[in-house]
């Protein structure tokens, strides 16, 4: 029997097959099995939880009463309310300069001189050519007076002769002298003329040789310096910029197409400058141009505002940014403009799926959102409020906004209630 076992234990190792191995064997599928059923029954317990309603927690404001303001925003520079450029019409070297940057002047205050040397000349020459025409004149006077009293006198001779004396030739000779003496004095007198015109005319250049402040201002821009060469050939350099009254001043602004239409003259607006962050300055609109203009596809219209700026605290050339007061509405019905803009998720349902489909997920699910009907017309929208805790779309009639609050012109909408404006979470 040893013998035999002795075999048998031999024959089980090169099988490698262990006494008792097949028992351990199936103890670990049960194990398994056990493992596997208690994961399962974990999945379910989850899938059940998770699968339950799921709770939208939204963000509300409520509707209320107040009084409204409409502003349209627009930008643009201060100019002074009357800007005069100063040139010169002639031509010369600058002999002084007599007002600088910021001076205050006076009607017809010189600002500056041009050497006249040259037109100085010109003028004796002209006064020389004036005096040498009207002795021309005075000649041509006499030699009139020559002939016609020769004239006269062969007249007299042929009446008294009855017509035999003088020839007929001789009498024509003298008619034609007489003639030519006249014409001769009407020369004279245009050559008088012409050449008080030349003196005039020049003695007018050496008068605007002066340069003179033409209204009561201060002095903006000063273009030319003592030494200088004005050349006036073409058209007439500016020699300095005056504004005329910076105590009342003009703020001109673009204002986009989409609003012009409520800009209107006489509305009141402030606007605020870099310069000083801590001031509000305030300005009426005097006028809206109709012409139109066009920067990188942005189509304006240029509106002007007028601003007291009795301090002196505004210059000309800052850039403005200007707030239109528009419309004004008191104790209306307002309710947060992003309300408009909130559409409730569509409430997802639960469906079966079986045990495979529990334990596998699926592709993902997005909630669509649901879109509340609105109205064709741009005043006819909807609004969502909660009521038992639930979404309810509520059709309204809208007035003015500020883009913050909107007005409701008519709706199922009263102060208090609690008006859905977006979605803050979901709970389980």
């Amino acid at each position: 029997m040893s013998a035999k076992s002795h075999a048998e234990s031999d024959i089980a190792k090169t099988l490698g097959v262990v006494p008792g191995a097949g028992r351990r064997r199936r103890l670990k599928r049960w194990l398994l099995l056990i493992l596997l059923v208690v994961v399962l029954m974990g999945v379910l317990a989850l899938r059940k939880s998770s699968g339950g309603s799921t709770v939208v927690q939204y963000k509300t404001e409520e509707a209320q009463r107040g009084n409204l303001v409409v502003l349209v925003t627009a930008t643009g520079t201060l100019e002074p309310t009357n800007e005069v450029e100063v040139g010169s019409e002639i031509s010369g070297i600058v002999k002084s300069v007599e007002a600088d940057y910021n001076d205050k002047v006076k009607v017809d205050q010189v600002l500056a001189r041009i050497d006249t040397s040259k037109l100085e000349a010109q003028e004796t020459q002209l006064k020389a050519a004036l005096e040498s025409a009207q002795a021309k004149v005075l000649q041509a006077k006499a030699t009139l007076n020559e002939t016609q009293t020769k004239l006269a006198q062969l007249q007299r001779v042929r009446e008294l002769s009855g017509g035999k004396v003088p020839s007929q030739t001789e009498f024509d000779a003298a008619q034609a002298a007489f003639e030519r003496a006249k014409a001769d004095e009407a020369s004279a007198a245009a050559s008088v003329a012409q050449a008080q015109a030349s003196l005039k005319a020049t003695q007018t250049d050496i008068a605007k040789a002066v340069i003179h402040s033409p209204i009561d201002g201060i002095v903006l821009v000063r273009s030319i310096e003592p030494g200088q060469t004005v050349a006036a050939a073409f058209q007439a350099p500016v020699l300095f910029t005056l504004a005329e009254d910076l105590t009342q001043m003009e703020l001109h602004v673009d204002v986009d197409e989409a609003d012009i239409g409520q800009v209107k003259e006489g509305q009141d607006a402030q606007f605020s400058v870099s310069a000083y962050l801590d001031r509000t300055f305030q300005a009426r609109i005097v006028q809206t141009r109709f012409g139109s203009e066009t920067v990188d596809g942005v189509v304006t219209y240029e509106t002007v505002l007028k601003v007291d700026n009795t301090d002196l605290s505004l210059r000309p050339g800052m850039t403005a940014t200007a707030d239109i007061t528009v419309q004004k509405v008191e104790n209306a019905l307002l309710v947060p403009s992003a309300a408009f803009r909130f559409s409730p998720p569509v409430q997802q349902k639960t469906t079966s799926r079986g045990l495979v489909g529990m334990m596998l997920p699926g592709p993902p699910r997005f909630n669509t959102p649901q879109q509340p009907v609105v109205d064709t017309s741009k005043r006819q929208q909807t609004v969502w409020v909660l009521k038992d805790g639930q979404p309810v779309a509520v059709p309204v009639t809208i007035g003015a906004t500020d883009d913050v609050k909107t007005e409701i012109l008519s709706g199922d909408i009263q102060p208090g209630m609690a008006v859905i404006t977006d979605t803050v979470g979901t709970g389980r």
